[in-house]
């Protein structure tokens, strides 16, 4: 399973590498920005996407919409400090899949990858 982490910070970047690692991933491209993920996902083909929501150039939100336009069915999840029940709203109108609010534990990171990855199995299988 490829895995593309977006996040402006090396150091959230790291601690997600770390849980992905814990549970088995080590296929995982680093982007620091939409613009850049956008711009290695075509190459990478990701299986699943941890996205942040605020960063420069490209937030995460502009950059969901941008990588829907090309690929309808990869999971996102959104690992953000964004809480607000509207912007929750926002980012799963605009194709994300799940949300991870921001500090979260590695067990918390875990649960909801393994949620996402057994809703798409389902509906893959149906």
């Amino acid at each position: 399973m490829r895995i593309l982490l977006v996040d402006d910070s090396k150091t959230m970047r790291n601690i997600q590498k770390s849980v992905l690692a814990q549970l088995g991933y080590t296929a995982v491209q680093e982007a620091c920005d939409g613009q850049d993920a956008l711009a290695k996902a075509p190459g990478f083909r990701p299986d699943l996407l941890l996205v942040d929501w605020n960063m420069p150039r490209m937030d995460g939100l502009a950059f969901v919409k941008a990588f829907r336009l090309v690929n309808r069915t990869a999971p996102i999840i959104m690992v953000t400090t964004e809480s607000e029940r509207s912007r929750v709203i926002e980012a799963i109108k605009a194709g994300v899949n799940n949300y991870v609010i921001k500090p979260f534990t590695p067990d918390l990171l875990s649960q909801r990858i393994s949620e996402t990855l057994s809703r798409f199995q389902a509906v893959a299988a149906a």
